[in-house]
Parts: C-alpha cells; sequence; structure tokens
C-alpha cells in the first residue's frame, strides 16, 4: 500500500488483494515507475493527478510481485493494466453518507 500526503489531506492507495505473491523484489521500482510514468505522460499535477499515479504505481507493484523479476511486466498488457486500474477503484469506493445521514450506533 501506499500513503500520498499532499500537505492538506491523506490518500490511502491499499496494497491489490493477490492470490500469490512470487517475488517482491522490484515493486517498488515498479511502483516508482508507474507513478513517474503516469505523471509525465499526462502532465497532470493536480491532487487527483497523483492520486491516479498513486494508484497505477500501486497497479504497476501488483504486477511485479506476481512473477520473478520483471516478467510479469513484459506480458501484460495495456488492457491487464486497464482493467487493474479500474479494479482499484472497486476496491476502495463506498457510498459516502448522505447529510444527516449518521452510522447506526450500538445502545450501551
Amino acid at each position: 500500500g501506499a500513503l500520498l500526503f499532499d500537505g492538506e489531506s491523506v490518500f490511502s492507495a491499499p496494497a491489490f488483494p493477490l492470490d500469490e505473491v512470487v517475488d517482491p523484489t522490484g515493486a517498488g521500482d515498479a511502483f516508482a515507475a508507474g507513478f513517474m510514468g503516469y505523471i509525465a505522460a499526462t502532465g497532470d499535477i493536480s491532487p487527483g493527478g497523483y492520486r491516479r499515479a498513486t494508484i497505477l504505481g500501486s497497479v504497476m507493484g501488483s504486477f511485479c510481485v506476481q512473477d520473478f523479476s520483471a516478467d510479469k511486466l513484459l506480458a501484460i498488457s495495456d488492457a491487464d493494466i486497464a482493467e487493474r486500474f479500474r479494479g482499484f477503484t472497486d476496491l476502495a469506493h463506498f457510498p459516502a453518507l448522505a447529510d444527516g445521514e449518521s452510522l447506526p450506533v450500538r445502545a450501551e
């Protein structure tokens, strides 16, 4: 997982859940490449851009740990990357409470 601090808020990107991790070597480098590659390709340095870059970094790191060295990264397609990116959206997205709505609290 990763935390992104922008001075006013904190953004949390969880590690993508995988059935098996083969080799964690290179996951940080893959994260950095995904993060910086997104910023370089889009030029988007807005808070939302940094958040998307963080998720793309996490996506690339998650692929990297599924095989030895860079083998998995060499075998994935743009569609694989986009599908896992969308998977992160599903993983961390939930409806917010409506105005005036509260969480159910157990009476003591």
